[in-house]
Protein backbone atom coordinates (compact mmCIF):
# COMPACT_ATOMS: atom_id res chain seq x y z
CA UNK A 1 0.00 0.00 0.00
CA UNK A 2 1.27 3.38 -0.90
CA UNK A 3 2.26 5.90 2.41
CA UNK A 4 -1.11 8.44 1.90
CA UNK A 5 -1.47 11.45 4.20
CA UNK A 6 -4.59 10.80 6.49
CA UNK A 7 -5.94 14.48 6.73
CA UNK A 8 -9.81 14.40 8.14
CA UNK A 9 -11.47 14.97 11.26
CA UNK A 10 -13.07 11.06 10.43
CA UNK A 11 -10.29 9.66 11.18
CA UNK A 12 -11.46 6.28 12.30
CA UNK A 13 -14.68 6.56 9.71
CA UNK A 14 -11.66 6.81 6.66
CA UNK A 15 -9.45 3.99 8.35
CA UNK A 16 -12.38 1.57 7.72
CA UNK A 17 -12.76 3.34 4.06
CA UNK A 18 -9.36 2.88 3.23
CA UNK A 19 -9.46 -0.61 3.86
CA UNK A 20 -11.84 -1.19 1.74
CA UNK A 21 -10.51 0.82 -0.71
CA UNK A 22 -7.30 -1.45 -0.74
CA UNK A 23 -9.38 -4.42 -0.96
CA UNK A 24 -11.09 -2.86 -4.58
CA UNK A 25 -7.56 -1.92 -5.81
CA UNK A 26 -6.00 -5.31 -4.52
CA UNK A 27 -6.15 -6.63 -8.10
CA UNK A 28 -4.86 -3.75 -9.68
CA UNK A 29 -1.67 -3.95 -7.14
CA UNK A 30 -1.16 -7.28 -7.56
CA UNK A 31 -0.90 -7.43 -10.95
CA UNK A 32 1.80 -4.48 -10.60
CA UNK A 33 3.87 -6.51 -8.49
CA UNK A 34 3.53 -9.41 -10.43
CA UNK A 35 4.71 -7.55 -13.68
CA UNK A 36 6.99 -5.52 -11.69
CA UNK A 37 9.08 -8.72 -11.25
CA UNK A 38 9.75 -8.90 -15.01
CA UNK A 39 9.73 -4.91 -15.37
CA UNK A 40 10.40 -2.79 -12.52
CA UNK A 41 11.39 -4.41 -9.53
CA UNK A 42 11.35 -2.65 -6.75
CA UNK A 43 14.22 -2.21 -4.49
CA UNK A 44 15.51 -0.23 -1.51
CA UNK A 45 16.99 2.77 -2.36
CA UNK A 46 19.98 2.30 -1.17
CA UNK A 47 20.37 -0.90 -4.01
CA UNK A 48 20.38 2.12 -6.47
CA UNK A 49 22.17 4.64 -4.77
CA UNK A 50 19.87 6.64 -2.56
CA UNK A 51 19.72 7.75 0.59
CA UNK A 52 16.29 6.26 2.12
CA UNK A 53 15.83 8.68 4.40
CA UNK A 54 16.15 11.76 2.01
CA UNK A 55 14.22 10.09 -0.55
CA UNK A 56 11.49 9.37 1.80
CA UNK A 57 11.34 12.97 2.81
CA UNK A 58 9.43 13.19 -0.53
CA UNK A 59 6.50 11.72 1.39
CA UNK A 60 6.53 14.90 3.67
CA UNK A 61 6.73 17.08 0.69
CA UNK A 62 3.51 15.37 -1.28
CA UNK A 63 1.61 15.58 2.00
CA UNK A 64 1.89 19.09 2.18
CA UNK A 65 0.37 19.94 -0.83
CA UNK A 66 -2.61 17.53 -0.32
CA UNK A 67 -3.75 17.87 2.58
CA UNK A 68 -5.09 21.22 2.23
CA UNK A 69 -6.34 20.36 -1.08
CA UNK A 70 -3.82 22.66 -2.82
CA UNK A 71 -3.62 19.65 -4.86
CA UNK A 72 -5.87 16.48 -4.79
CA UNK A 73 -3.63 13.80 -5.28
CA UNK A 74 -0.29 13.58 -6.79
CA UNK A 75 1.70 9.98 -7.57
CA UNK A 76 5.28 10.01 -8.18
CA UNK A 77 7.66 7.60 -9.20
CA UNK A 78 11.64 7.52 -9.10
CA UNK A 79 13.54 4.50 -10.68
CA UNK A 80 17.70 4.43 -10.99
CA UNK A 81 18.92 1.28 -13.04
CA UNK A 82 15.59 0.24 -13.89
CA UNK A 83 14.97 -0.13 -10.90
CA UNK A 84 11.91 1.36 -8.66
CA UNK A 85 13.49 3.16 -5.55
CA UNK A 86 10.20 5.74 -4.64
CA UNK A 87 6.56 5.28 -5.79
CA UNK A 88 3.75 6.19 -3.52
CA UNK A 89 0.66 8.07 -3.59
CA UNK A 90 -0.80 11.21 -1.79
CA UNK A 91 -4.54 12.57 -1.25
CA UNK A 92 -7.24 12.15 -3.02
CA UNK A 93 -8.80 10.69 -6.45
CA UNK A 94 -12.26 11.76 -5.41
CA UNK A 95 -12.08 14.54 -2.52
CA UNK A 96 -16.07 14.51 -2.44
CA UNK A 97 -16.83 10.88 -2.07
CA UNK A 98 -13.35 10.79 0.65
CA UNK A 99 -11.70 8.46 -2.15
CA UNK A 100 -8.08 8.06 -1.58
CA UNK A 101 -5.74 8.22 -4.45
CA UNK A 102 -3.86 4.81 -4.81
CA UNK A 103 -0.52 4.51 -6.87
CA UNK A 104 -2.02 1.85 -9.53
CA UNK A 105 -4.82 4.64 -10.36
CA UNK A 106 -5.22 6.07 -13.69
CA UNK A 107 -4.38 9.33 -14.98
CA UNK A 108 -5.16 11.30 -18.17
CA UNK A 109 -2.01 12.08 -19.47
CA UNK A 110 -2.82 14.15 -22.64
CA UNK A 111 0.29 15.17 -24.26
CA UNK A 112 2.16 12.26 -23.01
CA UNK A 113 0.98 10.51 -25.56
CA UNK A 114 3.23 12.76 -28.14
CA UNK A 115 6.12 10.39 -26.78
CA UNK A 116 4.47 7.25 -27.89
CA UNK A 117 3.70 8.65 -31.20
CA UNK A 118 6.82 9.28 -31.87
CA UNK A 119 8.34 6.18 -30.66
CA UNK A 120 5.83 4.45 -33.13
CA UNK A 121 6.87 7.07 -36.10
CA UNK A 122 10.68 6.33 -35.54
CA UNK A 123 9.67 2.38 -35.07
CA UNK A 124 8.49 2.94 -38.86
CA UNK A 125 11.90 4.97 -39.66
CA UNK A 126 13.97 1.97 -38.69
CA UNK A 127 11.91 -0.13 -41.22
CA UNK A 128 12.48 1.81 -44.23
CA UNK A 129 8.39 2.31 -44.73
CA UNK A 130 9.95 6.25 -44.38
CA UNK A 131 12.17 8.80 -44.04
CA UNK A 132 12.55 11.65 -41.62
CA UNK A 133 12.86 14.81 -44.13
CA UNK A 134 10.31 13.20 -46.31
CA UNK A 135 7.36 15.65 -47.13
CA UNK A 136 4.13 14.38 -44.89
CA UNK A 137 2.32 15.08 -48.59
CA UNK A 138 3.60 12.25 -49.61
CA UNK A 139 1.45 10.09 -46.90
CA UNK A 140 -1.20 12.75 -46.82
CA UNK A 141 -1.92 14.39 -49.94
CA UNK A 142 -4.37 17.04 -48.38
CA UNK A 143 -0.93 18.36 -47.17
CA UNK A 144 0.02 19.79 -50.47
CA UNK A 145 0.48 23.12 -51.53
CA UNK A 146 0.05 24.81 -48.22
CA UNK A 147 -0.84 28.30 -47.45
CA UNK A 148 0.81 30.32 -44.89
CA UNK A 149 -1.97 33.02 -43.27
CA UNK A 150 -0.66 36.32 -44.20
CA UNK A 151 -3.39 38.33 -42.55
CA UNK A 152 -6.31 38.23 -40.31
CA UNK A 153 -9.25 39.42 -39.14
CA UNK A 154 -10.21 38.56 -35.68
CA UNK A 155 -13.99 40.41 -35.84
CA UNK A 156 -15.08 37.89 -38.72
CA UNK A 157 -12.03 35.18 -38.87
CA UNK A 158 -11.52 36.18 -42.31
CA UNK A 159 -7.94 35.92 -42.95
CA UNK A 160 -5.70 35.91 -46.65
CA UNK A 161 -2.60 33.85 -47.45
CA UNK A 162 0.11 33.20 -48.92
CA UNK A 163 1.83 29.76 -50.16
CA UNK A 164 4.32 27.90 -47.95
CA UNK A 165 8.10 28.47 -49.54
CA UNK A 166 8.23 24.94 -49.01
CA UNK A 167 6.39 21.65 -48.03
CA UNK A 168 6.52 20.48 -44.67
CA UNK A 169 7.77 17.40 -43.56
CA UNK A 170 7.84 14.83 -41.29
CA UNK A 171 10.84 16.33 -39.36
CA UNK A 172 8.87 19.69 -39.15
CA UNK A 173 6.08 17.69 -37.47
CA UNK A 174 8.44 15.67 -34.80
CA UNK A 175 10.03 18.93 -33.84
CA UNK A 176 6.89 21.57 -33.60
CA UNK A 177 8.26 23.55 -36.47
CA UNK A 178 6.00 22.71 -39.61
CA UNK A 179 3.81 25.86 -38.76
CA UNK A 180 0.56 23.67 -37.39
CA UNK A 181 -1.11 25.36 -34.36
CA UNK A 182 -3.43 24.01 -31.44
CA UNK A 183 -7.39 23.38 -31.14
CA UNK A 184 -8.95 25.13 -28.25
CA UNK A 185 -5.55 25.72 -26.64
CA UNK A 186 -3.31 28.03 -29.19
CA UNK A 187 -3.32 31.22 -30.60
CA UNK A 188 -6.34 32.95 -31.15
CA UNK A 189 -6.03 32.81 -34.79
CA UNK A 190 -5.47 29.47 -34.98
CA UNK A 191 -8.39 28.38 -32.33
CA UNK A 192 -10.56 30.29 -34.57
CA UNK A 193 -9.95 28.53 -37.74
CA UNK A 194 -10.26 25.11 -36.24
CA UNK A 195 -13.06 25.52 -34.53
CA UNK A 196 -14.65 26.83 -37.91
CA UNK A 197 -13.60 23.68 -39.43
CA UNK A 198 -14.19 21.04 -36.92
CA UNK A 199 -10.85 20.51 -35.84
CA UNK A 200 -10.81 18.73 -32.20
CA UNK A 201 -8.03 19.22 -30.06
CA UNK A 202 -7.64 15.63 -29.38
CA UNK A 203 -9.64 14.90 -26.15
CA UNK A 204 -12.71 13.63 -27.80
CA UNK A 205 -15.93 11.56 -27.04
CA UNK A 206 -17.01 11.90 -30.01
CA UNK A 207 -17.48 9.46 -32.92
CA UNK A 208 -14.87 11.04 -34.97
CA UNK A 209 -11.99 9.64 -37.15
CA UNK A 210 -8.73 10.94 -37.11
CA UNK A 211 -7.76 10.31 -40.66
CA UNK A 212 -10.85 12.60 -41.80
CA UNK A 213 -9.98 15.49 -38.87
CA UNK A 214 -5.94 15.32 -40.07
CA UNK A 215 -7.04 15.33 -43.83
CA UNK A 216 -9.28 18.59 -43.30
CA UNK A 217 -6.19 19.76 -41.15
CA UNK A 218 -3.91 19.51 -44.37
CA UNK A 219 -6.10 21.99 -46.36
CA UNK A 220 -6.24 24.83 -43.82
CA UNK A 221 -3.16 27.32 -43.56
CA UNK A 222 -0.39 27.17 -41.48
CA UNK A 223 0.52 29.83 -38.53
CA UNK A 224 4.10 30.64 -40.40
CA UNK A 225 6.21 29.18 -42.46
CA UNK A 226 7.46 25.43 -42.43
CA UNK A 227 10.97 25.16 -40.16
CA UNK A 228 11.19 28.83 -39.35
CA UNK A 229 10.11 28.70 -35.59
CA UNK A 230 8.35 26.23 -32.99
CA UNK A 231 5.05 26.75 -32.49
CA UNK A 232 3.16 23.82 -29.94
CA UNK A 233 0.47 22.01 -32.07
CA UNK A 234 -1.52 19.10 -33.57
CA UNK A 235 1.89 17.89 -35.24
CA UNK A 236 1.92 14.43 -33.44
CA UNK A 237 -2.16 14.32 -34.27
CA UNK A 238 -1.07 14.23 -38.15
CA UNK A 239 1.85 11.98 -37.38
CA UNK A 240 -0.66 9.69 -35.37
CA UNK A 241 -2.32 9.45 -38.81
CA UNK A 242 0.74 8.74 -40.95
CA UNK A 243 1.52 5.72 -38.13
CA UNK A 244 -2.02 3.98 -39.79
CA UNK A 245 -1.54 5.19 -43.45
CA UNK A 246 2.21 3.84 -42.97
CA UNK A 247 1.23 1.07 -40.86
CA UNK A 248 -2.15 -0.25 -42.36
CA UNK A 249 -3.13 -0.55 -38.40
CA UNK A 250 -5.24 2.06 -36.56
CA UNK A 251 -3.34 3.82 -33.60
CA UNK A 252 -4.76 2.53 -31.07
CA UNK A 253 -3.97 -1.27 -32.69
CA UNK A 254 -0.32 -0.53 -33.25
CA UNK A 255 -0.20 1.30 -29.76
CA UNK A 256 -1.24 -2.63 -28.43
CA UNK A 257 0.69 -4.91 -31.26
CA UNK A 258 3.88 -2.95 -31.55
CA UNK A 259 4.65 -1.31 -27.94
CA UNK A 260 2.01 -1.81 -25.42
CA UNK A 261 1.97 -5.58 -25.40
CA UNK A 262 5.88 -6.02 -25.85
CA UNK A 263 6.29 -3.81 -22.74
CA UNK A 264 3.65 -5.34 -20.45
CA UNK A 265 1.64 -1.90 -20.59
CA UNK A 266 -1.62 -3.11 -19.35
CA UNK A 267 -3.01 0.04 -18.14
CA UNK A 268 -2.60 2.30 -20.84
CA UNK A 269 -5.48 2.77 -23.39
CA UNK A 270 -6.82 5.51 -25.90
CA UNK A 271 -10.59 4.55 -23.86
CA UNK A 272 -10.41 2.92 -20.91
CA UNK A 273 -12.49 -0.45 -20.46
CA UNK A 274 -15.79 -0.59 -18.40
CA UNK A 275 -13.83 -2.67 -15.35
CA UNK A 276 -11.20 -0.41 -14.93
CA UNK A 277 -13.20 3.20 -15.25
CA UNK A 278 -12.80 3.31 -11.28
CA UNK A 279 -9.39 3.78 -11.13
CA UNK A 280 -9.48 6.79 -13.18
CA UNK A 281 -8.52 9.84 -10.81
CA UNK A 282 -11.04 12.93 -11.33
CA UNK A 283 -10.07 15.97 -13.08
CA UNK A 284 -9.35 19.20 -10.26
CA UNK A 285 -9.54 23.06 -11.10
CA UNK A 286 -8.20 25.58 -8.88
CA UNK A 287 -10.61 28.16 -7.11
CA UNK A 288 -9.80 31.63 -6.44
CA UNK A 289 -8.03 30.92 -3.28
CA UNK A 290 -6.20 28.50 -4.61
CA UNK A 291 -7.71 25.24 -3.16
CA UNK A 292 -8.41 22.81 -5.46
CA UNK A 293 -12.05 21.53 -6.41
CA UNK A 294 -13.40 18.93 -8.63
CA UNK A 295 -14.34 19.80 -12.19
CA UNK A 296 -18.14 19.13 -12.04
CA UNK A 297 -18.50 19.62 -15.78
CA UNK A 298 -17.50 17.74 -18.64
CA UNK A 299 -15.98 20.72 -20.28
CA UNK A 300 -13.01 22.11 -18.01
CA UNK A 301 -12.52 25.83 -17.20
CA UNK A 302 -9.73 25.83 -20.30
CA UNK A 303 -12.62 24.48 -22.38
CA UNK A 304 -11.66 21.09 -22.93
CA UNK A 305 -13.56 17.84 -22.30
CA UNK A 306 -12.71 15.69 -19.05
CA UNK A 307 -15.38 12.64 -20.00
CA UNK A 308 -13.68 11.32 -22.80
CA UNK A 309 -11.54 8.46 -21.75
CA UNK A 310 -15.02 7.06 -20.11
CA UNK A 311 -16.73 6.54 -23.78
CA UNK A 312 -16.40 4.35 -26.22
CA UNK A 313 -14.75 6.40 -28.51
CA UNK A 314 -13.61 6.14 -31.73
CA UNK A 315 -11.00 9.28 -32.27
CA UNK A 316 -6.84 7.85 -31.47
CA UNK A 317 -5.01 11.19 -31.13
CA UNK A 318 -1.52 10.56 -31.21
CA UNK A 319 -1.08 14.18 -29.70
CA UNK A 320 -3.11 13.73 -26.68
CA UNK A 321 -5.51 10.92 -25.96
CA UNK A 322 -3.99 8.31 -24.22
CA UNK A 323 -4.48 7.65 -20.00
CA UNK A 324 -1.79 5.26 -18.30
CA UNK A 325 -0.69 4.63 -14.42
CA UNK A 326 2.54 6.13 -13.63
CA UNK A 327 3.91 2.39 -13.37
CA UNK A 328 3.00 1.38 -17.20
CA UNK A 329 4.03 4.92 -18.87
CA UNK A 330 7.36 3.70 -16.67
CA UNK A 331 7.92 1.07 -19.06
CA UNK A 332 7.68 2.68 -22.00
CA UNK A 333 10.44 5.46 -20.57
CA UNK A 334 12.50 3.10 -18.70
CA UNK A 335 12.70 0.99 -22.82
CA UNK A 336 13.99 4.34 -23.74
CA UNK A 337 16.49 5.02 -20.82
CA UNK A 338 17.59 1.28 -22.00
CA UNK A 339 18.25 2.33 -25.27
CA UNK A 340 15.52 0.50 -26.89
CA UNK A 341 14.95 -2.60 -25.07
CA UNK A 342 13.33 -4.10 -21.90
CA UNK A 343 13.04 -7.32 -20.39
CA UNK A 344 14.72 -8.69 -23.48
CA UNK A 345 12.66 -7.26 -25.71
CA UNK A 346 13.63 -4.98 -28.60
CA UNK A 347 11.57 -2.41 -29.69
CA UNK A 348 13.94 0.51 -31.29
CA UNK A 349 17.79 0.89 -31.80
CA UNK A 350 19.77 3.09 -29.36
CA UNK A 351 20.95 5.00 -32.48
CA UNK A 352 17.54 6.06 -33.23
CA UNK A 353 16.78 7.23 -29.41
CA UNK A 354 19.39 9.51 -29.84
CA UNK A 355 17.78 11.11 -32.59
CA UNK A 356 14.77 11.97 -30.51
CA UNK A 357 16.79 13.11 -27.77
CA UNK A 358 19.23 15.63 -28.93
CA UNK A 359 18.24 19.26 -30.03
CA UNK A 360 16.69 19.32 -33.44
CA UNK A 361 15.88 22.67 -33.99
CA UNK A 362 18.99 24.53 -33.74
CA UNK A 363 19.04 28.16 -32.59
CA UNK A 364 15.06 28.07 -32.78
CA UNK A 365 14.36 29.26 -29.30
CA UNK A 366 11.76 26.96 -27.61
CA UNK A 367 9.58 29.67 -26.10
CA UNK A 368 10.90 31.61 -23.15
CA UNK A 369 12.84 28.44 -22.19
CA UNK A 370 16.35 27.90 -22.09
CA UNK A 371 16.53 23.93 -23.41
CA UNK A 372 15.28 22.93 -26.82
CA UNK A 373 13.02 20.60 -28.58
CA UNK A 374 14.39 17.15 -30.01
CA UNK A 375 11.47 14.65 -31.34
CA UNK A 376 8.48 15.38 -29.33
CA UNK A 377 10.89 15.88 -26.29
CA UNK A 378 11.80 19.07 -24.09
CA UNK A 379 15.80 18.59 -24.31
CA UNK A 380 17.72 20.22 -21.20
CA UNK A 381 20.97 22.04 -22.33
CA UNK A 382 24.03 23.66 -20.73
CA UNK A 383 22.14 26.50 -19.78
CA UNK A 384 19.47 24.73 -19.03
CA UNK A 385 21.04 22.22 -16.26
CA UNK A 386 22.37 25.48 -14.53
CA UNK A 387 18.20 26.11 -13.55
CA UNK A 388 17.62 23.03 -11.64
CA UNK A 389 19.81 20.24 -10.73
CA UNK A 390 18.90 17.50 -13.59
CA UNK A 391 21.70 17.04 -16.22
CA UNK A 392 22.31 18.57 -19.62
CA UNK A 393 20.75 16.01 -22.60
CA UNK A 394 17.97 14.55 -20.08
CA UNK A 395 14.71 14.82 -21.82
CA UNK A 396 11.58 15.54 -20.42
CA UNK A 397 7.82 16.07 -21.08
CA UNK A 398 4.42 16.19 -19.48
CA UNK A 399 0.77 16.39 -19.86
CA UNK A 400 -2.16 18.68 -19.65
CA UNK A 401 -3.37 17.95 -16.20
CA UNK A 402 -0.69 18.32 -14.73
CA UNK A 403 1.26 14.73 -15.44
CA UNK A 404 5.10 15.49 -15.63
CA UNK A 405 8.18 13.45 -16.14
CA UNK A 406 11.75 13.12 -17.29
CA UNK A 407 14.98 10.81 -18.01
CA UNK A 408 18.58 11.44 -16.58
CA UNK A 409 20.59 9.75 -18.56
CA UNK A 410 23.46 10.67 -17.08
CA UNK A 411 22.60 9.99 -13.67
CA UNK A 412 20.41 7.22 -15.16
CA UNK A 413 17.10 8.20 -13.82
CA UNK A 414 13.35 8.37 -15.08
CA UNK A 415 11.12 10.28 -12.68
CA UNK A 416 7.41 10.84 -12.66
CA UNK A 417 5.05 13.11 -10.78
CA UNK A 418 1.83 13.26 -11.97
CA UNK A 419 -1.62 14.85 -10.55
CA UNK A 420 -5.04 15.86 -12.53
CA UNK A 421 -5.10 19.67 -11.95
CA UNK A 422 -2.60 21.20 -9.49
CA UNK A 423 -3.35 25.14 -10.00
CA UNK A 424 -0.39 27.59 -9.79
CA UNK A 425 1.12 25.23 -7.24
CA UNK A 426 2.11 22.22 -9.74
CA UNK A 427 5.30 24.19 -10.76
CA UNK A 428 6.23 24.84 -6.66
CA UNK A 429 5.40 21.66 -6.26
CA UNK A 430 7.46 19.75 -9.31
CA UNK A 431 10.63 21.98 -8.66
CA UNK A 432 10.89 20.80 -4.60
CA UNK A 433 10.27 17.07 -5.99
CA UNK A 434 13.42 17.51 -8.30
CA UNK A 435 15.04 19.03 -5.53
CA UNK A 436 14.53 16.44 -3.41
CA UNK A 437 15.52 13.66 -5.90
CA UNK A 438 18.48 14.74 -6.91
CA UNK A 439 19.27 15.94 -3.14
CA UNK A 440 18.77 12.18 -2.46
CA UNK A 441 21.39 10.92 -4.91
CA UNK A 442 24.34 10.27 -2.77
CA UNK A 443 26.66 7.55 -4.41
CA UNK A 444 29.41 7.72 -6.47
CA UNK A 445 27.64 10.04 -9.07
CA UNK A 446 28.59 13.31 -7.23
CA UNK A 447 32.20 12.05 -7.02
CA UNK A 448 33.05 13.60 -10.02
CA UNK A 449 32.60 16.66 -9.34
CA UNK A 450 35.53 16.78 -6.33
CA UNK A 451 37.69 15.67 -9.59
Amino acid sequence: MPNIYLYTKKTAALAVLLLVVAALNSDANAQVKKSAAQGLPIVAPQQVGFSASRLNRIDSLLNSYTKDHRIGGVVALVARQGKIAYWNASGYSDIKNNKLLQRTDLFRIASQTKAVTCAAVMMLYEEGKLLIDDPISKYIPEFRNSQVIKTFNEKDTTYTTEPAKREVTIRDLLTHTSGIGYAVIGSKEMRAIYVKNNIPVGFEPRKLVLGDRIKALGKLPLAHQPGLQYTYGLNMDVLGYLVEVVSGMSLDAFFKERIFNPLGMKDTYFYIPAEKQSRLSKVFKSNNKGIVEENEDKVDSAGVNTIYPLVKGTFYAGGAGLSSTAYDYCLFLQMLANGGTLDGKRLMSPHTIRLMRINQIGDIPLGMSPNKAGFSFEVVTEKGATVGPWAEGTYAGGGFWGSNYWVDPESDLVVQIWTQGGGWLLGDMINKFKAMVYGALVDDYGNKFKK
